[in-house]
């Protein structure tokens, strides 16, 4: 192939492939996150902070770093990774799941964070009002919580679809960079580039631009209260 020209085929297989483990991903993390900011947003106890800093790590550690414990907690030589491979036949590391594990592991910290001030935001007294006519926990989180941090709920989808999607060094750490199996679009890019490739460099890198400048710009939409 020329390499001034854009071979669709294996245009379009990373960004299948990114797209879907973006999407699962920040589905697992806003679920995990919304837990856990309710929880915590909801009640004090002794080492808060210090549980609190170990949710943010992955934000600020290096990428290699990440996969790096990855790797050791998942791979065949861990207990928990023997476990999983007796489960399923197979190994996780360097399947397309390890890539969403690896985005659910640095995208959780975003969605924590803005969930967690989503929840605190929220007038205390609305859901003590829903208790007192008799709700349960579970009722007011249901009902009065989550809707009212709805705002909240959907930037922290986007920002952790949006993490996940660019997501490379843990990614390449844990799951490779295999054509067609694990190959996401950083992970194309970097070989592209690597290669000398740098039409398709440039179309990878267009594309991802493309849905994360959509993705942010669906979080700054003006809300609009209702009377």
């Amino acid at each position: 192939m020329n390499v001034n020209e854009i071979d669709w085929t294996a245009f379009w297989s990373p960004v299948r492939l990114s797209l879907q483990v973006a999407l699962l991903s920040s589905v697992v993390a806003a679920v995990l996150g919304i837990a856990v900011a309710w929880k915590m947003s909801r009640r004090s106890f002794r080492g808060k902070v210090v549980l609190e800093t170990a949710f943010m790590l992955p934000l600020v550690l290096p990428p290699t770093v990440v996969g790096f414990l990855l790797l050791v907690l998942l791979g065949r030589k861990s207990v928990l990774g023997q476990w999983i491979e007796a489960i399923f036949s197979a190994p996780v590391i360097f399947s397309w799941w390890a890539a969403v594990i690896a985005s659910v592991v640095v995208a959780f910290p975003l969605v924590y964070q803005t969930m967690k001030s989503g929840f605190s935001g929220i007038d205390g007294d609305l859901e003590d009002a829903g208790r007192s006519m008799g709700a349960n926990e579970w009722q007011v989180f249901r009902y009065i919580s989550l809707p009212l941090a709805g705002r909240a709920l959907m930037t922290a989808f986007i920002l952790g679809f949006a993490r996940a999607l660019g997501e490379f060094g843990a990614t390449l750490m844990i799951a490779g960079n295999i054509p067609g199996k694990t190959q996401t679009i950083p992970t194309a890019i970097y070989v592209a580039v690597d290669s000398g490739n740098q039409t398709m460099a440039w179309a990878w890198t267009v594309s991802i631009i493309i849905i994360s400048f959509i993705m942010l710009l669906l979080t700054r939409q003006p809300h609009h209260d209702k009377a």
